[in-house]
């Protein structure tokens, strides 16, 4: 014998219920008595159906407000940036302790005055703040969120 002659089929019949009182699954064919799920065609029921009580999804309060599952863009307000000079970068404003992580979109945002000529590359900035970058004698560009660099795999 070999593993693909197996015959792989059931030896029994399905049960014919509902044919009879003798034939050991006839008159409510194991359905019960009665009610919504002993009906032929409208068995269709939620998973959540309860017969009828207010279903568990219902009657368990909800945690207010919403939660977005988009990560929200840093912060970095524009009198931070006048510690800086030059191309500031993701990179830049990471190494200066004004951001977490290099990798997440960075917003900067006008507060108080920029005096510091930089050439700002981040992914947002408000409109007032790149007035006051350009009013500065600086520049904003929009750049995309860097990308991760991938390790190479080291063979064994």
């Amino acid at each position: 014998m070999k593993y693909n002659d197996l015959v792989v089929s059931k030896n029994q019949d399905r049960k014919r219920v509902g044919r009879g009182i003798s034939a050991g699954q006839g008159k409510t064919a194991g359905r019960g008595t009665k009610g919504q799920k002993s009906r032929t065609g409208h068995h269709k029921l939620p998973a959540t159906f309860m017969g009828g009580q207010r279903a568990m999804m219902q009657a368990v309060p909800k945690m207010k407000g919403f939660k977005s599952i988009h990560a929200k863009a840093q912060v970095v307000y524009t009198d931070a940036l006048n510690t800086l000079s030059g191309k500031v970068d993701n990179f830049v404003l990471a190494d200066a302790n004004l951001i977490e992580n290099p990798y997440a979109s960075v917003k900067v945002i006008l507060r108080d005055e920029i005096t510091a000529k930089v050439e700002l590359e981040t992914q947002f900035a408000s409109k007032t703040a790149v007035e006051a970058i350009k009013k500065a004698g600086g520049s904003f560009k929009k750049v995309a969120v860097p990308a991760r660099k991938k390790q190479a795999k080291e063979d064994k």
